[in-house]
């Protein structure tokens, strides 16, 4: 289970990597959060995990189960988000890091409980 994430004062933001559209960052022990607003009231999670491998990349294997729970525990629980997988000729792959977009209305395709 995810929890006690910590909101990260916007001073102690590394200077180096300013973005202007990022807007919070949490952390806690296992994950490292990023929040950044997009055009059209999209918001964009960058989340990696805390843990780096021998070869100093973030350690991969973040579960859709954890993406879900994490997305709930900073404060998304009652919005859909997308994972997006791109076409080839746009892929960029340079971190272990997943992104889900945070959408400003519901999905009309996803499934619901009620449905």
């Amino acid at each position: 289970m995810i929890c006690c994430f910590k909101e990260v004062p916007k001073s102690q933001w590394p200077e180096k990597l300013h973005d202007p559209n990022r807007t919070s960052v949490w952390i806690n022990s296992r994950f490292l959060v990023q929040e950044f607003h997009e055009d059209g009231g999209v918001i964009r999670l960058s989340v990696n995990t805390r843990e780096q491998e021998l070869a100093g990349r973030w350690k991969d294997g973040i579960s859709w189960d954890t993406l879900q729970e994490i997305k709930n525990a900073v404060g998304y629980a009652d919005r859909d988000a997308v994972e997006i997988y791109p076409a080839e000729r746009d892929v960029v792959n340079v971190a272990n890091i997943r992104h889900l977009w945070i959408l400003p209305e519901p999905l009309p395709y996803a499934w619901r409980r009620d449905s």
